[in-house]
Formats: C-alpha cells, sequence, structure tokens
C-alpha cells in the first residue's frame, strides 16, 4: 500500500481500507483458486495494484461512466480502478466463470457498490454499450480493438482527460502488434509514470472511438 499511496495521496479513508484489504482477501481466494501467479503475491500491491492504476494516472473516469473491463481475470485491471472511481460503474467480463465468483466476493467483501460481473465472451455482448473499455494483457491489439470497437459508444463531450475507447496495459515490443492492428494508438511508458524496475517495457495504450 505505501507504493500505491506513493503516486496517489489523495484517497478518502474508505478507499486506503478498500485497497488495503484486498492482498490478503487474494491471498486466501488464490488457496482455493489460483487466479494470480503465486509467486506475484510477495509484489501484489507493485505488479497488479499499481500496474492497473496506471490508467488512472493518465484518465479520470467521471460519474456515472460505463466501463467494461474485457477479460478481467482475477480482477485486473476492473477491481483498483472502481475502487479508485466509486462514482463510474465497472462491468467486469470474462470467459471463466470460476474467476468471476472470486471478483464478485472481493467485491462484496470490499462493498464496491459500482461493480458488475458477466459470464461472457466480449463478442456475445449485444445489448449494452460503454464509454470505455479496459483490458490488460488478454489478447493482441488487433483482436482487443475488433471485439471492443462494437461496444464503445461515442461520448458526447470531450475532455482530453476523460477516456472514451479502448485503452490497454500490456509489455514487450509492441511495434508488429501495433502495425498489425491497424491502429494508431497513444502509447505511454509506464515506467515514466511510475519510475520503477518492473515498468520497463510495460505500456498504456489507447485507442479513442472516432
Amino acid at each position: 500500500m505505501d507504493l500505491v499511496q506513493k503516486y496517489f495521496a489523495d484517497f478518502s479513508e474508505k478507499q486506503i481500507e478498500q485497497f488495503a484489504a484486498l492482498k490478503d482477501l487474494y491471498t486466501e481466494w488464490n488457496t482455493k483458486i489460483n487466479v494470480i501467479s503465486r509467486k506475484d503475491m510477495d509484489n501484489f500491491y507493485e505488479h497488479h495494484v499499481l500496474h492497473s492504476l496506471a490508467i488512472a494516472a493518465k484518465f479520470e473516469f467521471t460519474k456515472d461512466m460505463q466501463v467494461m473491463d474485457l477479460g478481467c481475470g482475477g480482477g485486473f485491471p476492473g477491481i483498483p480502478l472502481a475502487i479508485m472511481f466509486p462514482d463510474a460503474h465497472f462491468h467486469l467480463v470474462d470467459s471463466i466463470n470460476k474467476k468471476l465468483k472470486v471478483v464478485a466476493e472481493i467485491a462484496a467483501a470490499t462493498g464496491l457498490q459500482n461493480l458488475t460481473t458477466q459470464h461472457s465472451r466480449a463478442e456475445d455482448i449485444k445489448n449494452r454499450k460503454f464509454d470505455v473499455v479496459v483490458s490488460r494483457a488478454v489478447a493482441p491489439l488487433k483482436d482487443l480493438w475488433y471485439w471492443s470497437k462494437p461496444l464503445i459508444q461515442k461520448t458526447k463531450i470531450y475532455n482530453p482527460d476523460t477516456a472514451n475507447g479502448l485503452i490497454c496495459l500490456k509489455g514487450g515490443d509492441l511495434a508488429a502488434e501495433i502495425f498489425e492492428s491497424g491502429c494508431k494508438p497513444q502509447v505511454w511508458e509506464i515506467e515514466k509514470i511510475f519510475p520503477q524496475e518492473f515498468f520497463k517495457e510495460k505500456y498504456l495504450l489507447y485507442i479513442p472511438i472516432r
């Protein structure tokens, strides 16, 4: 938690309690369902919470915004973002139901009222639209954009700090992946946002809906 608070200083008391509760909850659930690599648990706040919050370092999710976490796995980046932005609504989607059970239980245990889950593949969601789709290391950018684009509604009010499109967290050499996607995302080096060794060659990508 100290590492998270090094970069984000304006949490409410409730948010601090919610973030602080996450490690014990995930440690307990990980003994039943393996949602996080066990070697990662020693660096839980850096590798999972702070990594997720790289999105919050660049973008604001405002009141009543609808945000979908595509392929949320154990709840990242969706759960940290839902704690960070209690007035936005987060819909966490994954094709593996047992991971969503963990997400729902952790959301309930931390008192998150702004988070729902759905057991589905993104391409099967036909009845909802979102302001933003977020994702962490789920699939190539080409696929993420193909799945996300039909689900994103163009927001009428334009604000450069408020996202309206696809935001994803990725690592490694992305040149070929970006080229193959046919997209021109904005790209930030996370190491420049959070100067930690872990974030070397990790990136935040944003494709606005046009």
